[in-house]
């Protein structure tokens, strides 16, 4: 994707403010991905229902996409398979230990005006910045 390059990513985040707009209108949840995935693992009965069903959602859409068009799919980082799923692991335990991630956050959070959430992102967004700076180096 180059700089200009802007119509699929908008569509995206369009897409992302609707969804998670309709899920806290009409049930009241937050469309926090990591709490959802932790509470799939972890609750019981209704609660792991509706969630195994969103993240079932999830991966449905991800399926189809990629049936579609491939591409989106690349590995755009070059780094194998094994380092991409560890990375993501982490990430996944970071966002339990640290109580929320970017889309519950970022994208439903600042939307209450939650000052918690507002705090969260601009943390994730600093630290993001930061290591890039310091690990973009290692890599040129």
């Amino acid at each position: 994707m180059t700089e200009f390059e802007v119509a699929m990513p908008l569509a995206g985040g369009i897409l992302i403010g609707i969804a998670a707009a309709m899920m806290l209108l009409f049930s009241g949840k937050i469309a926090g991905i990591s709490g959802i995935f932790g509470g799939m693992l972890f609750q019981q009965g209704e609660e792991r229902t509706w969630r195994s069903a969103f993240v079932a959602g999830l991966i449905a859409g991800g399926v189809l996409l990629y049936s579609i068009n491939t591409e989106y799919f690349e590995n755009s980082s070059g780094r194998g398979l094994v380092a991409v799923t560890i990375a993501g692991l982490l990430v996944g335990i970071g966002t339990r230990v640290g109580g929320g991630c970017t889309s519950g956050h970022g994208v439903c959070g600042i939307g209450r005006l939650s000052a918690r959430s507002l705090a969260a992102t601009v943390t994730f967004m600093v630290a993001g910045m930061a290591m890039v700076a310091l690990v973009q180096p290692l890599y040129h």
